[in-house]
């Protein structure tokens, strides 16, 4: 048994929370699955696994062992696919995690096009607006705005938006215009919640820039959702063009503070385990989406 076999099997069980769960993915019983737990704690001089007779815990070792685990097969894996992948055309489950409004309004109509140009591959695709770890939820390629801050990722830049402070015609008729920053105090802001930093809109004062700390009137995980809020003249809103451009485009919604706003460009970035990039799936899919953000810039 290699040890990049048992490496997997001890993923699969720290994943699925069990022996049993794990054995079905993995194609083995359940007592040879915890024989080679066993064995690599044997080998190790250390407990990887915490056993009770209701569920199995991750000893520190085991947090340890499970992170380098996860690189090395990641590696391993993109190692022997980029050996075996000249002359062969990419195939395979694609995991992809994004957000809502990149998802709905930038991926999703482009997807048939990647789909015809490669056949072979299939998606999983994840839509949400929380940040998700890449190495347990095995996600091949994520696709973030703003900054990256873990070095360990491989980041490939797609390109730069702008946010903008924006409402609906409806909005503004029944609770007037905000005409200087400290104005949106006394209106009905919403904002995505889990960031920070999104609640926190930056403007240009004669000190510099100051980001003023935003207190929403309506918080929600989906960006989407607030999009059709705002629509619908329920409050203001600090979206990225990728969300809002047609909108503005076709007056559904009203640009506010123009002049005040600070430009505060944000990246946006495919973003992978190391190992992952070198797949041939992976490869092609973020080669597809640097080609289709040239084209529209």
């Amino acid at each position: 048994m290699s040890l990049s076999h048992e490496m997997t099997t001890f993923i699969a069980v720290s994943d699925h929370g069990s022996f049993a769960a794990a054995s079905h993915t993995l194609g083995l019983t359940p007592s040879a699955v915890s024989k080679l737990v066993s064995r690599i704690e044997d080998r190790l001089g250390v407990k990887l696994l915490s056993r009770s007779t209701r569920a199995l815990a991750l000893t520190d070792e085991g947090h340890l062992y499970l992170t380098r685990a996860r690189q090395i097969v990641a590696a391993i894996e993109g190692l022997e696919a980029e050996v075996s992948a000249t002359g062969t055309t990419p195939s395979g489950i694609l995991r992809i995690n994004t957000g809502t409004a990149f998802g709905r309004h930038q991926l999703a109509p482009v997807l048939p096009q990647f789909m015809a140009r490669y056949p072979g591959i299939t998606l999983e695709l994840g839509i949400t607006d929380h940040q998700v770890n890449l190495m347990q939820e095995q996600v091949d390629v994520a696709i973030r705005t703003g900054p990256v801050l873990d070095d360990k990722l491989i980041v490939r830049p797609l390109s730069l938006a702008r946010r903008f402070i924006c409402a609906s015609p409806l909005y503004l008729e029944r609770h007037g215009t905000p005409l200087q920053p400290s104005d949106l105090h006394a209106h009905q802001c919403m904002v995505v919640n889990g960031y920070g930093d999104l609640a926190e809109w930056p403007f240009i004062t004669p000190e510099g820039i100051n980001r003023m700390t935003i207190k929403p009137a309506v918080t929600c995980d989906n960006a989407d959702v607030l999009l059709e809020m705002a629509l619908a003249g329920l409050g203001i809103v600090r979206f990225g063009d990728i969300l809002v451009r047609q909108a503005l485009c076709d007056g559904r919604l009203v640009e506010l503070l123009a002049q005040q706003q600070a430009p505060d460009p944000f990246p946006i970035s495919a973003i992978m385990l190391p190992g992952r990039n070198r797949l041939p799936r992976v490869r092609v899919f973020v080669d597809f989406l640097v080609e289709h953000f040239a084209e529209i810039r």
